[in-house]
């Protein structure tokens, strides 16, 4: 599995999102995204994470900053997670994986002390160009939001 590092290209990818329809990287060129994986919508951790995307949503944009998060579920569990919860941002569906491999966000990981296969909670700031600014993979669901805006001068 290959990790992104800072001054990559970032992986372009068209992924529907909640509704079916297609939203691609490459359409978000010019501005600053943050894309970040994480393993199952409508879990405890997850829901905290989109949650504090959602809470953090206004400043993130005020900075400039679009939020895309990323998981392996259908769209239509997306639907849910997203109306369940009040999620504002585009929730992507990546059911083949090929995004997540692509950005080195599945693989291996140690859960409960046994080695599974999976989702490896991943954020990346993507810059105007398309280039990976920063990469932070195994991250926590919990204080990841805040940590990030700390890292990215985002009040």
């Amino acid at each position: 599995m290959t990790r992104l590092s800072p001054g990559d290209p970032a992986p372009d990818f068209t992924l529907p999102d909640a509704d079916g329809k297609q939203v691609s990287l490459a359409d978000l060129r010019g501005r600053k995204v943050i894309v970040y994986f994480y393993p199952a919508a409508m879990t405890l951790g997850c829901t905290t994470q989109a949650c504090d995307f959602r809470d953090s949503l206004d400043s993130l944009a005020a900075a400039g900053y679009a939020v895309l998060g990323i998981s392996p579920d259908k769209p239509e569990k997306l639907a849910k997670f997203r109306d369940r919860d009040g999620v504002t941002f585009p929730l992507l569906s990546d059911t083949s994986r090929e995004t997540l491999q692509a950005y080195g966000a599945f693989g291996e990981k140690k859960m409960y002390g046994k080695t599974v296969t999976g989702v490896l909670r991943s954020t990346f700031v993507v810059d105007e160009d398309g280039t990976i600014e920063l990469a932070q993979y195994n991250v926590k669901a919990t204080g990841h939001v805040a940590k990030l805006r700390r890292d990215l001068g985002v009040e």
